[in-house]
């Protein structure tokens, strides 16, 4: 089919090799993130191409890429069974154990990435039986279904809608500790809040180093030069020589921190602070679904 309409073929090891050279060949990706990072693979390449993926839960993928045509070939088991008999040289006996392990470890799979154990009909658009129809058929059918509802042309997918998509998978990648490969970052970090965290996700996510909570300023001293008071800023950005304060908290407490802030700026023209307060801090992640309600800490 990918022939027929010219388009790239995307394979389930295609996904592992691009997911090994974005995060490093090193990185185990849970299975939970795994839907996260083919989305996060898609988005890019379909910027650029016209692709037919074929992979495990590719049918979930058309929330975040409306215009994908999802197409399913389905066979009775007596046709798996004699494909396998012939594809390894087995009886049948031993065709059909090897068919009943292998849709085992599939279901298994599909529950840890996708939260269901088999792809059922109404999630696709087109479905085909192998039964009755050869490949070139089956193949000739969903091209056909392709050219006729507008895939090509409707383009490739903007770059607006690609930078909000990956915006979006990175920030859930980057909870389960997996990032673009050679960021500068300290990933043993121990945030004091789920906001302090939240925050390095995005640093993350634009690649951008941070330091958490480097160096504590003094803002009041007694007589004898002894620090009585000291206010340490959430995060420094060295590449922009820029320390970012999160103020998340509940009003009462958000006039001492202004205070110490002002304080900060008066004995320090110098440096360089930005402030981010609860409604800037809240528009940020609820535009892009991280939290279904305040932030308070």
């Amino acid at each position: 089919m990918a022939q027929r309409l010219g388009f790239e073929l995307l394979t389930q090891s295609h996904i592992h090799k691009l997911g090994a050279e974005e995060f490093g060949p090193e990185t185990q990706v849970p299975p939970k993130a795994w839907p996260f990072m083919v989305t996060s693979i898609l988005a890019r390449l379909a910027t650029g191409h016209h692709l037919v993926y074929c992979a495990a839960g590719g049918e979930l993928q058309a929330r975040h890429f409306p215009g994908l045509l999802r197409a399913h070939v389905v066979a009775p088991e007596n046709v798996r069974i004699g494909n396998l008999m012939l594809d390894h040289r087995l009886d049948r006996a031993s065709a059909r154990q090897l068919l009943l392990d292998t849709e085992a470890a599939d279901r298994a799979d599909r529950k840890a990435k996708f939260g269901k154990t088999k792809a059922t009909a109404d999630l696709f658009d087109l479905v085909t039986n192998a039964e009755a129809l050869t490949p070139e058929q089956m193949a000739e059918l969903i091209s056909t279904a392709a050219v006729s509802t507008g895939i090509e042309e409707r383009g490739f997918l903007s770059a607006a809608a690609e930078a909000q998509l990956q915006f979006q998978m990175r920030l859930r990648l980057a909870r389960f500790g997996l990032a673009p490969h050679g960021k500068v970052t300290l990933r043993k970090t121990i945030f004091a809040h789920q906001s302090e965290e939240m925050f390095a996700n995005l640093l993350d996510f634009y690649r951008i180093a941070w330091e958490y909570e480097p160096r504590s300023f003094p803002i009041h001293l007694d007589a004898d030069g002894k620090v009585l008071e000291a206010f340490t800023p959430d995060f420094y950005l060295p590449e922009f020589a820029l320390y970012v304060e999160l103020t998340t908290m509940k009003q009462s407490l958000v006039t001492k921190k202004n205070r110490k802030v002002r304080l900060l700026r008066e004995l320090y023209p110098a440096l360089n602070i930005q402030v981010f307060y609860q409604k800037d801090f809240e528009n940020l992640i609820f535009k892009y679904g991280l939290a279904a309600r305040p932030v308070t800490v």
